[in-house]
This record gives structure tokens, sequence and C-alpha cells, in this order.
């Protein structure tokens, strides 16, 4: 198949070109591979006993508020890029967590799971070991 048309340019003719054929340079990039890894999981409310300070406030000054799916990470965690804002899916628990609020840094491989209010809820969960992704 030929694609000159006297009544198109050079120009006109390679741009047609590239979108007949394809190219290489303008196809999206396949989506980055999901993280996946096994931590210790805990949790947490807002209550003045379980936190320093405010207990309604995150490390990253977020104001938490009951119903908010939020996590507290390690630091180490934080280095493999679970960064505030970073959304995570917990095993065990529907839907995505976000990362608002930062551990101790005696804390290695392990998050923290916000309860809001609820300390029954919380004592149910205890400590567990879960696989987490992102």
């Amino acid at each position: 198949m030929s694609l000159r048309n006297p009544r198109l340019g050079a120009g006109a003719c390679a741009l047609l070109a590239v979108l007949v054929c394809g190219c290489a340079w303008f196809r999206p990039a396949a989506p980055a591979p999901a993280r996946e890894l096994e931590v210790t999981a805990t949790a947490f409310n807002s209550t003045r006993g379980q936190t320093d300070g405010n207990p309604m406030l995150t490390a990253f000054g977020i104001e938490l508020r009951p119903g908010m799916r939020i996590v507290a990470v390690s630091r180490d965690l934080e280095a493999l890029g679970l960064t505030v804002g970073k959304r995570i899916r917990i095993e065990g628990l529907d839907g995505d967590w976000e990362v608002a609020d930062r551990m101790d840094a005696r804390w290695t491989r392990k998050i923290d799971v916000y309860f809001g209010n609820d300390v029954e809820a919380a004592k149910r969960w205890g400590k567990r070991r879960v696989r987490i992704r992102w």
C-alpha cells in the first residue's frame, strides 16, 4: 500500500504513516506492577490512651474522623513507597486504605489500622499478619 498522495505534502504523509502503522513511542506505558508485602497489622483508635498529644491528629497533620480508612506505617515501609496519600489494600479488610500517619521509629514492617472510636472493633482486629498491596 502506498501512502503517497499528490494532494498531501511529505509531512502529512509521514503523519499518516505513523497513525496507520502505529509507533512504539506513542503507545501508553504498561502500568507498574503492584507491590505486595506481608506485615504485622495492629489497630488504633482516636483515644488519648493510644496516642501521643492530640488523638485526632496524625504525625502528618491530618485530622482524623471516625469512618476514615486510614493506616499508619512504619518508617521502613515509607522508604518502600508507602508515603502519605498512598492507597493500599489490606488482606481481611474491604476497599482501599490511605497512608496518613507514621509510626514510632522502633517499629518495622508494621501497619496500624484506624478504627475511629470503635474500641471493640479494634480489639477484635487485634494483632495479625496480613498481606498488603499497593
